[in-house]
């Protein structure tokens, strides 16, 4: 498996343009957020005919927390930290807005569409495709991206 350091080097290859490296700082956040957001609205645990109580945790978000932080965690540990962070923001904001009846899943669904489509045009802009054209895994790479161009930013 590549290392981090070759992953975001990889990356940042398709990330030269200005515009879309902006776009990337938006709209991947927005992704993984509204991706988490629709995966965790899939009842597993329902279907799994689960308690009421434990029905709700059991969905694909959690089932693919512990291979994804793997993911991260063997990359480093600094990435496994970030995307603890990113997953326990997302999983807060997801929680909050069912709490307040909120329609979570319109607003996933139109979060993850106009992020996409506004992504499509950044790589249209830069004319060079995604990343994740080539290797799937980019799509967890673009988080630790967006976290290096934070780092770099803050002088960390």
């Amino acid at each position: 498996m590549p290392t981090l350091k070759q992953f975001l080097n990889e990356y940042q290859v398709s990330h030269q343009n200005p515009l879309n490296s902006l776009i990337h700082m938006v709209c991947v956040p927005a992704i993984f957020f509204s991706t988490l957001a629709l995966l965790w609205l899939i009842p597993v645990g329902r279907w799994l005919g689960l308690p009421a109580d434990l029905a709700p945790w059991v969905n694909p978000v959690t089932i693919f927390a512990l291979p994804t932080g793997l993911f991260y965690l063997r990359l480093s540990l600094g990435s496994f930290a970030a995307m603890v962070a990113w997953f326990a923001v997302s999983i807060a904001a997801i929680l909050a807005i069912q709490q307040a009846g909120g329609p979570l899943l319109w607003i996933a669904v139109a979060t993850w569409a106009i992020a996409w489509v506004v992504q499509i045009y950044g790589h249209k802009v830069e004319g060079a495709k995604p990343s994740l054209v080539d290797d799937l895994r980019f799509l967890l790479i673009g988080p630790l991206f967006v976290m290096d161009k934070v780092y770099r930013k803050l002088g960390v």
